[in-house]
């Protein structure tokens, strides 16, 4: 079993970090992806920008991979990459790759994972707007906790 945990200011390949779990015990690899969309409350959305305490983001996200694999219990290999700095449209923030021995424990594992990540991890995002941000002016910002995060 290999848990990789990073917190990048590199771009992130979806491809990679899969391949990262792959094993052939595995009779599953479920991955999630963030990206970042262009809009957000009506607002146009330019990039959104991470910041993180890495230390502490590190320690609880192997912590967060300790919990799932006492959850699920043929979990394989876990990979979580956050990136930090700035994160354009389009571009990925976020990956969670689980290799399993079957899908649902897997496909269960990963979604956990990315709820826990928002509410317990130190990481912000600030939210940076083409037009209109909360305070009327163009090009508006706001910082939120990660949690903020639907």
């Amino acid at each position: 079993m290999k848990d990789i945990v990073k917190i990048t200011g590199d771009k992130i390949s979806l491809d990679e970090i899969a391949s990262s779990v792959a094993d052939p015990k595995a009779g599953a690899i479920s991955t999630f992806s963030g990206t970042t969309r262009d809009n957000f409350e009506d607002k146009e959305v330019k990039t959104l920008s991470y910041e993180a305490y890495i230390p502490m983001a590190e320690k609880t996200i192997q912590a967060l991979i300790t919990e799932a694999r006492q959850k699920w219990d043929d979990l394989i290999h876990v990979a979580i990459v956050h990136k930090i700095g700035d994160c354009p449209v389009g571009e990925t923030s976020v990956v969670i790759a689980v290799s399993s021995a079957h899908r649902k424990q897997g496909l269960e594992a990963v979604h956990w994972l990315i709820d826990e990540l928002k509410v317990k991890v130190p990481i912000w995002k600030k939210e940076v707007y083409v037009h209109g941000g909360p305070d009327g002016v163009d090009g508006g910002e706001v910082w939120k906790a990660n949690n903020a995060m639907p």
